[in-house]
């Protein structure tokens, strides 16, 4: 068998790229394909901002001229201003299981790391930390929720039998019973009570401009010392909310101030995979018009983000957030998070308030480059 590896170059190479996950997953009825116009829409340095500050190359391997694996190399200057630490990330791996092409595609970007001062590689970052992270490690032979990284059992030892290894564990937590837990907090609401200073209110959605800066000051501020984490920037936000409406219904989207000044967000958006599933990876009027009325009827949620400043901590913020949460959300059947550290305690203990146990456990994993 020949092997070629190649950094994607021309359109016939992007296409391969961007159609390799449809023919890995042929036949799983698990799989929930993603919309080809997103991802190149992401992969694109002239459209996506986060490569203001970033270096992005995409490898591909081919097996007898037909495309086995693929996978994508961020450099990211800022990362190092942050953490000193020269890192390269990759993100978008797929692959068969063929150990042989997924060697040489990390041959070829490992070199391109290497070649530019990189001294670790991890990954996956689809194609940063605010994006889907990690591969899944456990959970296997189900539907992955929104916003939630679906692959074989393969991938990890594929990777591991290159010599990268798990550096951080992941977790989503689910609450199939959320209905239940909601009608429990309307009677007697867990926590103290919101006191006169603290307000929470419904995003405008018809100003979402504003809005998105308060979103992104309270995120900024709040997540400034997770793991990975860069502020991101207001051109940022805006490129990563450009779908927002679609995916998020009124009054889920939560800001609580005190005294008039943002103190805490709560970001909730729909499962939306089984309808995307119906879309099989394109876009259109028709398509668009069954996902909406689609939409009606989803039952099942995704906090997808909560956070307080540092100021409003250990207050009447998280209480006032959380009662507003539980009075938006009543009709959704069940809910979960996107991915949270399990070391992070004090997100797993307010996920814990709603009844949400550990479902799923993803892992990033690192190699270091030798010179």
């Amino acid at each position: 068998m020949a092997y070629e590896v190649r950094t994607v170059a021309d359109r016939r190479d992007q296409r391969d790229f961007l159609r390799l996950p449809f023919a890995l997953y042929r036949g799983d009825p698990n799989w929930v394909p993603p919309l080809v116009s997103e991802v190149r829409r992401t992969l694109d340095p002239r459209r996506n901002p986060y490569f203001a500050t970033a270096s992005l190359a995409l490898f591909l391997c081919r097996r007898d001229g037909v495309p086995a694996a693929r996978t994508a190399v961020v450099i990211n200057s800022r990362h190092e201003e942050k953490f000193g630490e020269r890192a390269a990330f990759f993100g978008f791996f797929e692959a068969e299981d063929d150990p042989r092409a997924v060697r040489l595609l990390f041959r070829a970007a490992e070199e391109h790391a290497r070649a530019r001062g990189a001294r670790l590689l991890e990954g996956p970052f689809n194609p940063n930390h605010y994006s889907e992270v990690g591969l899944q490690i456990d959970g296997f032979g189900a539907p992955p929720s929104f916003f939630q990284p679906y692959n074989p059992p393969s991938y990890p030892r594929l990777l591991e039998g290159l010599g990268y290894r798990p550096i951080v564990r992941l977790q989503t937590m689910k609450n199939p019973r959320f209905a239940e837990t909601l009608r429990a907090l309307g009677s007697a609401p867990p926590g103290r009570k919101a006191n006169r200073d603290i307000t929470v209110r419904p995003a405008r959605l018809d100003d979402l401009d504003r809005e998105l800066e308060i979103i992104r000051d309270v995120n900024n501020e709040a997540f400034a010392d997770n793991w990975h984490f860069l502020p991101l920037s207001r051109e940022e936000y805006a490129f990563a909310a450009k779908h927002m409406r679609l995916v998020t219904p009124p009054g889920l989207v939560l800001i609580g101030e005190y005294r008039g000044r943002p103190a805490a967000v709560l970001h909730a958006v729909l499962d939306i995979n089984p309808l995307l599933r119906g879309l099989r990876g394109k876009t259109g009027p028709l398509r668009m018009v069954r996902f909406l009325c689609g939409r009606r009827g989803v039952r099942n949620l995704i906090i997808f983000s909560a956070g307080i400043k540092k100021p409003y901590r250990h207050t009447h913020v998280f209480a006032a957030m959380l009662q507003a949460f539980a009075e938006a959300a009543r009709g959704f059947e069940a809910a979960e998070t996107t991915w949270i550290s399990p070391d992070n305690t004090a997100a797993v203990a307010a996920a814990e308030t709603l009844n949400m146990r550990p479902d799923r456990s993803f892992a990033v994993y690192a190699k270091e480059l030798c010179p």
